[in-house]
């Protein structure tokens, strides 16, 4: 049968199973779009190509499937490589297509033309450049492949205009022909059967164990093998941010999140254990603080299905590479025939820190604006069950992994490697699109909001009604807190306004329910309003305390011993760690 490229691109799309395309035509990508019109596909117009990347990176958190964008080449392209890179970061599966100019036009500077290739060779897990009209189903296949199996990534085709217009014999590749294609790529699954041992031994013998939970439990399907591990062995579990849902915050074993801005129980109980489970995380410098100081007691456990990831940051004793979700189970099963230790003493310890240190914002007295940490808990206990929560980047971002109560996997959607400012709007809209049976509540800040604020024209557009809460500091709120506590309250280039732009007015004009809120008491009136509207996209701008700072923190480049918590708890931040 013979098909334009085009049509075999697309179709090759079909048979992968996609469901949504994200992107905005141009010049190089145009005859992909021609037989869009005669497909099952879905395609959501974009406002912007960082939306489109961003906004499959959203698809891809809540379904586990690769998001795909489709875009045309030069500043398309080159406006992906943000989404790219964030998703390189997040380990999320994702297939970008970008148009390129024609073959003969390659290296001559052509209009609209650059090296997408060269350019996103560092952010992407594998990309390529289609030369040969026929390779377009087996490389499409590929790309799904490597985008979806051992670490999950994003994957980029490029595709010159005159492969898309060329004649193709098509033929769909088989799954062995693909992995002939394919042949250094094997990733390891099972873990090693002596690791496996050794690893069990080590729990035998630990009193002061916790887990170390990381994204890739999230990405390997894994929640239920943690949990299954942690009761067996009655273990704490930390949850980094990117694993917030894998294991229940409900749950009695579950101390929340670690890290800069993570509680206190959680960082410190990873500092005093003597055995840490890392499983499927990479000691990000977020997590660790000061490397040399981080856990100084603990033997390592790390379990990854990416080689490279063991012994980067810190040695493991015990390393164990292969998927999650396997080594997990095959963890459980050698438990069954060591003695486990009694870790009543252990959890007796932890019960004093929780009640010690809870996480603490002062209530605010007349006169204050709104305090960003009751936002969220009103938000958290107004949300119907099984909503989904995308944030931002920075103090709101903080606040809403600190506040919400996960209690179920793929409910989180955050930039957590990269830190893109303005994910979270295409971000949300993605994962809306995803799961379109689930709430979706976006949390931003007044900064981020306004990067990709133009995706709620999409959403309008193409009814994904999701709803966002602007936590409106009229400040950088996160480098705010910096320069106050690190630069001598010198504010240089961080005040925004809290009145430009007008968010109502902004909202209406994108074809959202717009609200402002200002005091206490309009707080749960307005969130309930905004929970029952559900035929277009709703913002609520809630004006907040600029002064409110995110605690407890661990300032960069300290230990994690340095904790600094709420001024009410411990005057001066000092050294809390008993």
């Amino acid at each position: 049968m013979k098909l334009t490229g085009a049509q075999a691109l697309i179709k090759s799309l079909e048979m992968e199973h996609v469901e949504v395309i994200f992107g905005l035509p141009g010049g190089c990508i145009l005859p992909a779009y021609d037989p869009i019109l005669d497909s099952p596909i879905r395609h959501i117009l974009v406002r912007h190509e960082q939306g489109a990347g961003h906004m499959a990176e959203g698809y891809a958190h809540v379904t586990g499937r690769p998001g795909v964008a489709l875009v045309t080449s030069g500043p398309a392209a080159t406006n992906l490589v943000t989404p790219l890179c964030d998703a390189y970061m997040d380990s999320v599966p994702m297939v970008a297509i970008t148009g390129q100019v024609s073959r003969p036009v390659i290296g001559t500077d052509g209009f609209q033309e650059c090296d997408t290739v060269g350019i996103t060779r560092s952010v992407t897990k594998h990309n390529e450049l289609i030369m040969v009209p026929d390779e377009i189903p087996l490389l499409v296949r590929q790309a799904f492949r490597l985008a979806t199996t051992g670490r999950p990534g994003p994957v980029l085709l490029d595709v010159p205009k005159d492969v898309l217009q060329a004649q193709v014999e098509w033929s769909w590749p088989t799954d062995d022909e693909v992995a002939e294609s394919l042949p250094g790529y094997k990733p390891t699954l099972k873990g090693h059967p002596r690791m496996i041992k050794e690893a069990a031994r080590l729990i035998s013998e630990a009193t002061r164990p916790v887990i170390y939970a990381g994204g890739g439990i999230l990405k390997a399907r894994a929640a239920d093998a943690l949990r299954e591990l942690a009761e067996r062995t009655n273990t704490p579990v930390v949850t980094t941010l990117m694993a917030r849902g894998a294991f229940p915050d409900d749950h009695p074993l579950c101390l929340g999140m670690p890290g800069m801005h993570g509680n206190y129980t959680a960082i410190t109980a990873m500092q005093k254990s003597d055995l840490l489970i890392a499983l499927g995380t990479r000691f990000d410098d977020r997590v660790t603080g000061k490397v040399g100081s981080f856990a100084p007691d603990a033997k390592i456990i790390h379990v990854d299905i990416d080689p490279a990831e063991l012994g980067k940051i810190r040695r493991p004793d015990v390393p164990i590479v292969g998927d999650c979700r396997q080594v997990i189970s095959e963890l459980t099963i050698a438990l069954q025939s060591v003695e486990l230790p009694d870790l009543t003493e252990w959890k007796s310890r932890i019960s004093g820190w929780q009640e010690r240190f809870p996480l603490h914002y002062d209530q605010p007295a007349e006169g204050d604006g709104l305090k960003p940490q009751y936002v969220m808990e009103v938000l958290r206990d107004s949300a119907p069950e099984g909503t989904i929560l995308a944030s931002g980047v920075g103090q709101h971002q903080m606040w809403a992994s600190q506040y919400w109560r996960f209690t179920e996997p793929y409910t989180w959607v955050n930039s957590g490697g990269l830190g893109t400012m303005g994910f979270c709007i295409p971000a949300a809209i993605g994962a809306k699109v995803g799961r379109p049976d689930r709430t979706v509540w976006a949390v931003d800040g007044d900064g981020c909001f306004q990067m990709t604020a133009q995706e709620l024209v999409t959403a309008s557009s193409e009814r994904i009604p999701i709803k966002v809460a602007i936590l409106n500091n009229a400040y950088l709120g996160m480098v705010r807190q910096w320069q106050e506590m690190f630069y001598e309250e010198r504010y240089s280039e961080v005040y925004l306004s809290p009145d430009l732009p007008d968010y109502v007015k902004w909202a209406e004009a994108m074809g959202c329910a717009g609200f402002r809120v200002e005091s206490p008491e309009e707080v749960e009136p307005i969130i309930a309003k905004a929970n029952a509207i559900d035929d277009r996209p709703v913002v609520i701008d809630f004006r907040t305390d600029a002064r409110e700072k995110v605690f407890p923190m661990v300032p960069a480049g300290a230990s994690n011993d340095d904790v600094v918590v709420h001024p009410s708890q411990k005057p001066g931040g000092e050294r809390l760690v008993q």
